[in-house]
């Protein structure tokens, strides 16, 4: 890669000449890192910019202007983000000059300096990110910003807070990132999710700056991984159901709410979170999936009313006692009190000496596996569990009865 050379604008005289040059900055001594500087020059007036990365003189090569090829090995892959980095930016000043060259109009080294940093700012990940965040509330979205929060949140982590240009993601940085998932624990599916994510980030801000879409993310996994069955099975649904745990008010409440949403179909724990109490209406709950939008209704039964009696009055709008205050965010105190649940349904888990995970999404799929096992048709548990992929059913169905999903739902619920 070479670092340094001379860009021409026009051919013209020497003074026409706009030349930028890779610099590096020594810091005030050899255990402290200096800077890799760009100095942009046109009609003999220079201006330096600062490129945000940084090297320790024993990492510089002087004589040709580019980081060296000795270095430690713990350093060597933020190197090679360096090398990158430096080449696509000055792929990105080399479009700036040559874009206020085509306008005809005069400019000077501060105009192409100005401009790169403009850029670098305004396409910076974490900072677009952030702005796509605060667009995504505007717009009423919050469970979109909340899935583009956690996936800024985690590549932070990855990068150690160090914020990286938009055009500067490689698919080595990606792979490496894919890796740190991966020995981190998180799952394929985890993993492909925030790559889907960053995915997007990436093409929408590629389409809007400028600059070359390099499609950086075709070598890391972005599928979908057949997850691993989270089906309970009746006789410890039944164990659960019947454990005392009056004295452990907090284990209670976690049992408590997987029953209600095993007994509601197998319902979101965010749409139980903000189910009215207006839903609520002639013995049947009629709610829209927030993931879809789907209107279901839901015959309500005594199981479902014994629970609700068994809190306070919810002084809230809310039918269920989870969000139970007026003056809070509503969406972080469904977020925390999710958390705590899921937490405190290990440890019910682990009374009735279950060895599978479970968490209030293993409601839904346990809803699902009891249905079939009571030979309930396919097209009656697709129905009733709102799911938009079972097209064909829907199409030769058009609406199914309700009655027929109430009794599989009964049928289900006098079984445990």
């Amino acid at each position: 890669m070479i670092c340094t050379f001379a860009l021409t604008t026009e051919p013209s005289t020497a003074n026409d000449m706009t030349s930028i040059k890779v610099k590096f900055k020594p810091g005030r001594g050899a255990e402290h890192p200096g800077n890799i500087v760009y100095r942009i020059s046109r009609y003999n007036r220079s201006r330096t910019i600062t490129s945000g990365y940084r090297l320790y003189a024993s990492e510089w090569n002087a004589t040709a202007s580019t980081p060296s090829a000795q270095i430690e090995p713990h350093r060597k892959q933020y190197i090679a983000e360096t090398i990158e980095g430096i080449r696509l930016d000055m792929d990105t000043l080399r479009h700036i000059v040559d874009r206020l060259t085509g306008s005809s109009l005069p400019f000077s080294a501060e105009d192409v300096a100005a401009e790169f940093i403009r850029f670098s700012r305004e396409y910076s990940l974490f900072a677009y990110m952030e702005k796509q965040i605060d667009t995504l509330r505007d717009r009423g979205k919050p469970r979109t910003a909340e899935i583009y929060r956690t996936t800024l949140n985690s590549f932070r982590r990855f990068r150690c807070d160090n914020d990286v240009r938009i055009y500067s993601i490689t698919p080595d940085m990606l792979r490496h990132y894919e890796q740190s998932m991966r020995d981190n624990g998180i799952t394929p599916n985890t993993s492909s999710f925030y790559m889907r994510v960053l995915r997007a980030v990436y093409n929408r801000a590629a389409e809007e700056g400028r600059f070359d879409n390099l499609h950086p993310f075709k070598n890391v996994y972005t599928g979908i991984d057949k997850t691993v069955k989270r089906a309970i099975p009746i006789p410890i649904i039944s164990r659960i159901r019947s454990l005392p745990l009056s004295r452990h008010p907090k284990l209670d409440f976690a049992r408590d709410m997987f029953m209600m949403s095993f007994f509601l179909r197998g319902m979101s724990f965010v749409d139980m979170a903000f189910l009215r109490k207006s839903d609520l209406a002639g013995g049947r709950v009629t709610y829209r999936r927030r993931k879809t939008g789907q209107q279901l209704t839901v015959g309500w039964t005594r199981e479902m009313q014994a629970i609700v009696d068994k809190y306070p009055c919810n002084p809230t709008q809310y039918l269920l006692p989870i969000i139970t205050r007026k003056d809070i965010d509503e969406r972080q105190v469904y977020r925390n009190v999710s958390s705590a649940i899921n937490s405190n349904l290990k440890k019910v888990a682990a009374l009735v000496d279950s060895s599978q995970r479970l968490t209030m999404y293993c409601a839904r799929h346990s809803w699902a596996s009891a249905a079939r096992a009571k030979g309930v048709p396919m097209s009656i548990i697709s129905e009733g569990m709102g799911h938009d992929s079972e097209k064909t059913t829907r199409i030769y169905l058009a609406s199914l009865d309700t009655s027929a999903i109430d009794s599989a739902n009964t049928l289900i619920i006098n079984s445990i």
